[in-house]
């Protein structure tokens, strides 16, 4: 087995060498500023790129997302989710007739005839799809190291080794965005801010930005996740408003907040709070210069919570040279996917909230004139069950996921297409992508995934080993580095 430390040959072990050196007293030698220069060369960009994630949180249902539709396909779906072989609706499937206007027209057939379309709530991510601003990744999910069905049911962890505490919500939830378990501090967003900072000119505080709170996708060893509302910059209110009516109240709390201080974590503490108090200044200004209610901030849907958080999203990229941003990472969530009752009538919702937020977003960055400097991709804490429980689906493991952008390879998909199988079968071949209930045991790695995306960003060689420490397992044969869907 090939495992990587993360902290080798990465900019940030650099920085964090050079810290702790600096801490000492101790001066750097010459070949270290050197190293150091060599680090940074990779980000010294002139132009402009963000990734935005999109995370669907609650497990996402892979089968009614991205559909069966060729008629075999379709027959052992349906039988699958309770629906029987007649197309119609039934279970939890979803009617074979309802799926014509979503159907996904790929340049480059799959094979076997197999043909997927999107949930009929999601007419205008189908058009991004056949128009080539997106794609699809076919079962992706956590993966240690590639692994077979025989091998997943094989007890010897120390040779296949699966991802820690499969189908629990809030570990998936940080395995994908982090390669750990719910306790992790770091996220691989986080990293490519990390390494992103020597990119942005000014305001480095605002590499990685959520519009939903905390997250450790965002957290990196130098990078922080600056947090905004969708209605902008959070203000500090005891510096930034009067107290008790009062502004010589608030000026003198402000100057106690921010001014210099003689004790090392008194200072340090203020210094945290002038930038934040600067960010927040410098942040609004350049908000109020883009409106919401402007365009094409004022085409977005309304009643929509992502879709706010998309077009807080598209004024900051709008903001981009007044901010000094030349690399940014995003962060966006939406809710209500556990959805173990209620599967149609709930994922009927949430997925025209998604496709109309997405499609949105792509518009703007297209009247932007950045589509192509902008990529979204959707993540989730796991796939669910093919099989239903009665009126929806449990706990997965792989998944299908969209991505988006003019630098996307859109129409079409990426991976392998898994057979549509309950998969209880421990010995037929044709099964090897299913543990059992329809879990997909995924064929393509959230590391490959997030490497593919990286490696547009920006990140070259030893770097990625920094960024996705398991990256290492991967390379070659069915399981490349690079899945190849970023021109």
């Amino acid at each position: 087995m090939h495992f990587i430390q993360p902290d080798l040959h990465t900019r940030r072990a650099f920085l964090r060498r050079a810290g702790q050196l600096a801490f000492t007293g101790a001066a750097l030698p010459t070949a270290l500023n050197l190293a150091a220069m060599g680090e940074a060369a990779a980000f010294n960009a002139t132009d402009y790129k963000a990734l935005v994630c999109v995370f669907l949180n609650g497990g996402n249902d892979y089968a009614n997302t991205v559909v069966n539709y060729d008629p075999a396909s379709y027959d052992l779906y349906s039988t699958a989710r309770g629906g029987g072989a007649n197309r119609t609706a039934g279970g939890i499937a979803l009617a074979h007739a309802a799926l014509g206007p979503t159907l996904l027209n790929p340049t480059i057939a799959l094979p076997d005839s197999r043909q997927y379309a999107l949930h009929p709530s999601m007419p205008g991510l189908a058009g991004l799809f056949n128009s080539g601003a997106a794609a699809v990744q076919l079962n992706v999910g956590p993966l240690v190291k590639p692994i077979t069905r025989q091998q997943y049911h094989n007890s010897n962890r120390a040779l296949y080794p699966l991802p820690a505490k499969l189908f629990s919500h809030n570990d998936q939830q940080s395995v994908w965005q982090s390669s750990q378990p719910e306790g992790a501090t770091t996220g691989w967003g986080g990293h490519l801010g990390d390494l992103a900072l020597s990119a942005n000119t000014s305001n480095r505080v605002l590499t990685c930005i959520s519009v939903t709170g905390n997250t450790v996708f965002l957290s990196g060893d130098q990078a922080l996740s600056y947090q905004v509302s969708t209605n902008g910059a959070v203000k500090i209110g005891a510096v930034t408003s009067n107290v008790y009516n009062s502004s010589s109240v608030r000026a003198a709390i402000e100057q106690l907040a921010v001014q210099t201080r003689t004790h090392a974590l008194e200072h340090e503490y203020n210094l945290v709070t002038k930038r934040a108090v600067d960010a927040e200044s410098t942040l609004s200004t350049a908000l109020a210069a883009r409106p919401a209610n402007a365009a094409p901030f004022n085409t977005f849907p309304t009643g929509n919570n992502l879709a706010d958080q998309l077009k807080m999203v598209a004024r900051l990229i709008a903001a981009r040279d007044d901010l000094g941003n030349r690399r940014q990472v995003f962060f966006v969530s939406m809710g209500g996917f556990d959805l173990h009752d209620n599967l149609v009538n709930g994922q009927a919702t949430l997925m025209g909230r998604l496709s109309e937020a997405l499609t949105a977003f792509y518009n703007a960055t297209a009247a932007l004139g950045v589509a192509d400097k902008v990529t979204t991709f959707t993540a989730s804490d796991f796939g669910r069950t093919l099989t239903s429980n009665g009126d929806g689906s449990d706990h997965g493991w792989g998944s299908h996921h969209f991505m988006v952008g003019g630098a996307v390879k859109g129409k079409a998909f990426y991976g392998k297409a898994p057979p549509v199988s309950v998969g209880n079968s421990t010995v037929d071949a044709n099964d090897q992508w299913h543990v059992g209930q329809g879990r997909l045991l995924p064929s393509t790695s959230v590391d490959q995934y997030a490497a593919t995306m990286a490696s547009w960003f920006g990140v070259q060689g030893a770097e990625m080993n920094g960024i996705l420490p398991q990256i290492g397992n991967y390379g070659g044969g069915d399981y490349p580095t690079n899945l190849g869907f970023m021109v």
